[in-house]
């Protein structure tokens, strides 16, 4: 039981320190505005003069859509220019969580009994996946109204000592635990 109580701890402590690196060497991490991102690519796809080049910005672009223009204009710049840390950044997740899962055959087993368990007379994807999307758009979503990002708030901010970073983390936490709770219930 020791090894397994202890393997959060490292693996805590790896992740507070992938954070203080990217920190000190590139840029805080976030990944909510990314998804903006690809919305605006979306749109400029749609409506190619929603963005263009100003040389009169420190950024050299500018929108006509307030929100990609905000900041001088750098969210414009980095749909235009989408390669960039923050998006290889957000592309990887998925591939990193892809490559942890599939090398644990414990955690590709627990996964798939969990899912059967919760599917009852539903199929495992009804009751068990769409309910964890739905959930994760809802919180996403929010981030993004308030105009902020969760990992940015939570992970980033409360490693800088952002005041805002900690009010978002309790009260994210104050209302996931008894909604995680409820929902266990329900079963």
């Amino acid at each position: 039981m020791k090894g397994k109580s202890s393997s959060w701890v490292f693996k805590a402590v790896f992740l507070g320190l992938v954070f203080a690196v990217s920190v000190l060497v590139i840029k805080p991490v976030g990944v909510s505005t990314q998804f903006s991102m690809i919305g605006g690519m979306i749109h400029s796809v749609v409506d190619p003069s929603v963005i263009t080049e100003d040389s009169s910005r420190k950024s050299g672009y500018s929108s006509t859509n307030a929100y990609y223009d905000k900041s001088g204009g750098s969210l414009a710049k980095n749909i235009k220019n989408p390669l960039n840390f923050a998006m290889v950044f957000l592309l990887a997740i998925p591939l990193g969580g892809f490559i942890a899962w599939s090398i644990d055959p414990n955690k590709k087993n627990k996964m798939k009994q969990d899912a059967l368990r919760a599917a009852g007379p539903k199929s495992a994807f009804e009751k068990y996946y769409i309910r964890e999307f739905v959930g994760g758009f809802i919180f996403v979503f929010g981030a993004r109204l308030a105009d902020g990002c969760t990992s940015g708030h939570m992970m980033s901010g409360i490693m800088q000592g952002s005041i805002s970073g900690f009010v978002f983390a309790a009260c994210a936490f104050a209302v996931a635990i008894p909604v995680a709770k409820a929902l266990k219930k329900l079963g």
